[in-house]
């Protein structure tokens, strides 16, 4: 019963439905970008490379014939993350032109050599594979100290391209009122949070829970602002070496 619980839950904090309104405080950034990877990432096939992987919340959705995950190699990754390649962070560790498709999911803002990292994704790539990535743009420090940059849709393409992939779609996430009361409750979790999963869980449902439900029906009602928003998801396709 308590594992069936647990496995809810995690399902609900990357793909939240009606039961994320309640208990999960990242409701709208989380549910935009399932929605958005989960309606790109058909597009990815062959052989896959998730860099940053994680708990490879996105696996389920893909379509390929094999899947990849990789991570740094600290313990904390060794400890909790679902890699099956652990790494420097700088060479990736596989061979010239070794996939047909790569996803990194909220990693990029990690990334303090951006240029270098999607020289080696480049490198690891087919010429006319694919590339994923989501990418925050109004997002507080996280993961600190390795929160290194945001990036705005201009300068995704730019660097994109500068690294041989081109932007073949591009899309942003919770571009309606909804990203005020996200920014809300991203700062009620960060003033609020403790150690124990079950006060957490009461602070969300109390406190955070209201303000996503109204969030939702405000952001129904008030028009897009295309300037503002949450996050960048980016599908590109390599079209040359660098």
């Amino acid at each position: 019963m308590l594992t069936q619980l647990k496995k809810i839950y995690i399902n609900e904090q990357f793909n939240p439905k009606i039961l994320g309104l309640f208990i999960n405080p990242f409701y709208f950034a989380r549910k935009g970008l399932y929605q958005n990877v989960s309606t790109l990432i058909p597009n990815l096939t062959g052989k896959l490379l998730d860099i940053g992987c994680g708990t490879k919340p996105y696996e389920s959705l893909c379509n390929v014939d094999e899947y990849i995950g990789l991570e740094i190699d600290d313990e904390g990754n060794r400890n909790h993350s679902f890699a099956d390649v652990f790494y420097d962070g700088k060479a990736i560790p596989f061979a010239d032109k070794e996939f047909d498709s790569v996803i990194s999911n909220q990693v990029f803002e990690h990334v303090f050599n951006p240029n270098e990292f999607l020289t080696e994704i480049n490198r690891v790539t087919k010429t006319g594979g694919w590339l994923l990535m989501s990418v925050p743009f109004v997002w507080d420090e996280h993961e600190q100290p390795y929160d290194y940059a945001r990036y705005s849709s201009f300068g995704l393409k730019h660097i994109l391209l500068e690294n041989g992939f081109e932007v073949v779609e591009s899309r942003k996430s919770n571009d309606g009122l909804e990203v005020i009361f996200q920014l809300i409750n991203d700062y009620i979790f960060k003033v609020t949070m403790t150690k124990n999963i079950y006060i957490n869980l009461l602070t969300t449902l109390f406190l955070m829970a209201p303000i996503n439900i109204i969030g939702l029906i405000v952001s129904k009602i008030l028009p897009r602002n295309d300037d503002l928003y949450l996050d960048n998801i980016v599908l590109a396709k390599k079209v040359k070496d660098v």
